[in-house]
């Protein structure tokens, strides 16, 4: 089982990201668990999400205390908690736009650590400065929990009664984008 925290700031889609991680996760035939914690923030207050994907069924309930990764959506809560319960085995996905051995610095330890400038990319792809989207390209690269076609077909499903097709192809875009921009060391 892999366990999952998510980091962000309400508004940024780190809540929908996670659940459509699952999804593609279900797709795929794994067993998974996707939730929020949070209380009644404001917007731009953080946020956590939490993923488990096992090949098997999961018996755990309740929060993920020692994830294996880490996706800090919210570049600017690096140095908060992030850190708190991860092994030190753990992957940390940062949307940033530093390398991977600048934000192992911010993150104060060595570490294994992924960047991806997904607001950029965001921008760009989709119109918005919402980077959940691209975040999850990114995810299913550095973690291999999901295949990359399974994540678009089910983004495209997802998506693709409640946009526009200019807004499900940008998504799609950023997916891809995100999955092949993606720094660090595999």
């Amino acid at each position: 089982m892999i366990e999952i925290r998510w980091h962000a700031r309400a508004g940024q889609g780190a809540v929908t990201a996670a659940k459509a991680l699952a999804d593609a996760a279900l797709a795929e035939g794994k067993f998974i668990q996707a939730f929020p914690d949070y209380g009644p923030e404001r917007m731009g207050a953080p946020v956590k999400a939490y993923n488990r994907v096992s090949e098997t069924p999961i018996r755990t309930h309740g929060i993920v205390e020692h994830p294996k990764v880490i996706v800090i959506v919210d570049p600017s809560l690096v140095g908060s908690e992030v850190t708190e319960g991860a092994p030190d085995d753990a992957v940390f996905l940062v949307n940033s736009t530093k390398s991977p051995s600048e934000a192992q610095k911010a993150l104060g330890a060595k570490r294994r650590v992924f960047t991806v400038d997904a607001t950029r990319i965001a921008q760009e792809a989709i119109g918005l400065r919402k980077p959940n989207t691209p975040m999850l390209g990114a995810v299913a690269k550095v973690t291999g929990v999901i295949q990359l076609d399974t994540l678009l077909a089910q983004t495209e499903k997802s998506f693709g009664h409640k946009y526009k097709r200019e807004v499900v192809e940008g998504n799609l875009a950023a997916i891809r984008r995100a999955y092949e921009e993606v720094r660090g060391e595999m």
